[in-house]
């Protein structure tokens, strides 16, 4: 299991819900952290837990469906000189729940593919190389397992686009001490679940930064945070290692 004490992490949406109890669990293992919020003001909080657990953390604004933002926040890490060794891209947009469906607009299209697959798919673009280089890196996607509900039609299809990137770019990696996966933290009660999600966020815990600790060098896996409810870290880890493989065969 990957020891991330002294490592950077970068996570987005770390100022609430799944973002901020990831925070909060990566610090407690000693991981040092750059938290992304809509504006820097949201993150003062976390910001403020995370450092007194005895980490270096800083925080870096970016309206994610801007492109322009995410380049100056990508922009302003890197001049900070920072490492980042994870990312954890967890942040994500829910348009609307469209009971007409046939007269989805276009905006739900276009807005959810610019937060949830060209903002997230633009860190790993910019990060993946630099981890290749150094010859380690964990990058972490959050997916859906929404299916079948063209009610929810651009947020599932802009989150099936991200999957078929993070696979596609797995393959480039599988084998080595660079990898990068997919999660799904479930249907929780978060400001993008709702209040009638029937699970709570905690249950989100461990299993959704399983990824950024597995150390068996296999990539494009779904490693859906549910399955890894009630465990302890360490025994996630093994159930991942054990029990999910890549999807590239042999």
């Amino acid at each position: 299991m990957v020891d991330v004490k002294g490592k950077w992490a970068l996570i987005t949406g770390a100022a609430r819900g799944i973002g901020y109890l990831t925070a909060k669990m990566m610090a407690e293992r000693g991981c040092n952290l750059i938290l992304h919020g809509r504006t820097k003001e949201h993150c003062v909080k976390i910001q403020s837990e995370v450092q007194s657990l005895g980490v270096e953390a800083y925080s870096v604004a970016a309206e994610l469906t801007n492109p322009d933002a995410v380049e100056l926040m990508l922009k302003e890490i890197d001049e900070k000189g920072t490492q980042v060794d994870i990312v954890l891209n967890n942040a994500g947009m829910q348009i609307a729940y469209r009971t007409d469906y046939f007269k989805t607009p276009v905006s739900d299209y276009t807005e959810s593919f610019m937060a949830n697959t060209i903002a997230p798919a633009m860190i790993c673009y910019h990060f993946l190389p630099k981890m290749i280089e150094r010859g380690f890196g964990r990058i972490v996607n959050t997916t859906s397992g929404i299916r079948l509900e063209p009610e929810q039609a651009g947020y599932s299809a802009s989150k099936a686009a991200l999957d078929k990137i993070t696979i596609d770019l797995g393959s480039k990696v599988n084998g080595t001490d660079v990898m990068i996966n997919l999660t799904d933290p479930g249907w929780c009660r978060t400001d993008l679940g709702g209040s009638n999600a029937p699970n709570a966020p905690e249950s989100a815990i461990p299993g959704i930064a399983v990824g950024a600790f597995v150390d068996d060098k296999k990539s494009g896996r779904y490693l859906n945070a549910p399955f890894f409810a009630g465990l302890t870290l360490e025994e996630a880890v093994a159930k991942a290692e054990k029990e999910f493989d890549s999807p590239y065969g042999k």
